[in-house]
């Protein structure tokens, strides 16, 4: 995540006119908008160029062409360098370098692999991250064969249109471009250079500034001419709201906000008392929802987790000898296991997330239904359901009025034979404010205490 970029940040642009904006995570929402606002950060300060670092396994669809499209509208030159050494441009990422209007490489770095593939529900908007089969039809270069879905073969097509347009724009390899995006290949930076997908190699960005010094590229219908030796550089890393973005984005934290929330609005609903579990619950869920919202989401693995959990909550209401629990906890795994796809790069919930959730799920709704049962069995020690049965002495003979002494609290009774003070009795029904009693063959040991 780009949370990991933020130790001792501060969030003072600087006045360099080289501004370093880097990313070493799936692309993703938070990851858009740190790139798109540095961006037009970096116009604003007057900065000469902008180079983002890369190393990116893939990520979303929607946000890869959001950074697409604020390169493309940039007033200054982006340079995407993917460093340092032993990173990866693939799937998201080798679109974005296409996109770039300088694209460099460090030495062992890869970029390519950039077939579509759609993740969560049918009709969702797709990420770049892992081969599909070839649409029908394809350009010449294209492998494989069989038949294809048509969305399948939309996907591919619009990506593959897509990566040539950018290839076309930048005077760069489109034969190369669409056959990462039909056959899901992949080059080495000296293959690439030798190809003509990337521009120029470089070991650090002092050297890339060296080596792009003379450059010219075309920004908004205007040739620039780069004179970049020399120039100081620095990296600007992501804001508060950035890395706050960041966290929540997550899907496994996504998860757990989720479970925390619907949690502590059962425990509220079920036991109200000052409002924290529901204060807590509804803030955890309203942000989980958000997280959701920005996020390829599975829609049968949410509804089977929504299931799960009001089954674990139903056995901790209701008990029922554990089988709504078990199926809870089923139903949980299961919706886990489908609700992001784990093959997706950053955007997957680890399994032993999911089973330590369903651990803790289980653990809570055992020790509840213990307890739960424990109470249930429990002889009753207070109200009008305990009194029959309870020993008390009679107090006073007020003509046709009795009173006793039952559990230390005074009581009108009567009975069927004649009582005097002082004499035992034991309660055998309570009419109201009047308990029936029965007299004693021996005075009570202890008042209040049953036979």
């Amino acid at each position: 995540m780009l949370l990991c970029l933020c130790l001792g940040v501060g969030n003072a642009w600087a006045s360099a006119p080289v501004v370093v904006l880097k990313v070493q995570d799936a692309i993703g929402p938070a990851s858009a908008d740190y790139l798109v606002r540095g961006i037009g950060r970096a116009a604003d300060q007057g900065a000469r160029l902008v180079v983002i670092e890369f190393d990116t396994p893939g990520g979303l669809d929607s946000s890869m062409r959001q950074i697409i499209q604020a390169i493309l509208a940039a007033p200054l030159p982006v340079v995407v360098y993917v460093s340092p050494e032993g990173a990866r441009a693939a799937s998201a990422g080798t679109y974005i370098l296409y996109a770039a209007h300088i694209a460099a490489m460090a030495p062992a770095t890869t970029l390519g692999a950039a077939t579509p593939v759609a993740i969560g529900m049918p009709g969702l908007p797709g990420s770049t991250d892992k081969p599909a089969a070839p649409a029908s039809g394809a350009a010449s270069g294209a492998g494989g064969s069989g038949p294809v879905d048509t969305m399948t073969a939309k996907q591919v097509n619009d990506a593959a249109a897509f990566i040539r347009g950018l290839a076309q724009l930048r005077g760069r390899n489109a034969e190369w471009a669409e056959r990462a995006v039909r056959e899901a290949v992949t080059l080495t930076a000296s293959e690439a250079l030798r190809a003509q997908v990337v521009d120029v190699l470089a070991d650090d960005v002092t050297q890339l500034l060296e080596r792009i010094d003379g450059r010219t590229v075309r920004v908004q219908s205007r040739d620039v001419v780069l004179r970049s030796a020399g120039l100081t550089h620095e990296r600007v890393l992501p804001d508060a709201r950035q890395r706050l973005l960041a966290v929540i984005a997550n899907p496994s934290f996504a998860l757990i906000l989720m479970m925390i929330g619907i949690y502590g609005l059962i425990f509220e609903f079920s036991s109200p008392g000052f409002g924290v579990a529901g204060v807590t619950g509804a803030i955890c869920l309203l942000l989980a929802l958000f997280a959701l919202q920005m996020l390829p989401v599975n829609y049968a693995g949410l509804a089977l987790i929504a299931l799960g959990m009001a089954l674990m909550a139903a056995e901790l209401l209701v008990p029922g000898f554990g089988i709504l629990g078990a199926g809870g906890l089923i139903a949980f795994i299961s919706g886990g296991l489908l609700l992001f796809d784990r093959d997706v790069p950053g955007l997957g919930v680890p399994l032993a997330l999911v089973l330590l959730l369903a651990a803790t799920s289980a653990a809570t709704v055992l020790a509840g239904g213990g307890m739960a049962l424990r109470a249930r069995r429990r002889p009753v020690v207070s109200g009008a359901e305990e009194l029959p049965g309870a020993a008390g002495v009679v107090t006073d003979v007020i003509g046709d009025e009795v009173w006793a002494l039952v559990h230390g609290e005074r009581w009108r009774v009567r009975s069927d034979a004649a009582l005097q003070p002082g004499q035992a009795v034991r309660v055998r029904a309570v009419h109201g404010l009047t308990l029936e009693v029965g007299a004693e063959p021996e005075p009570a040991q202890t008042l209040g205490e049953k036979p």
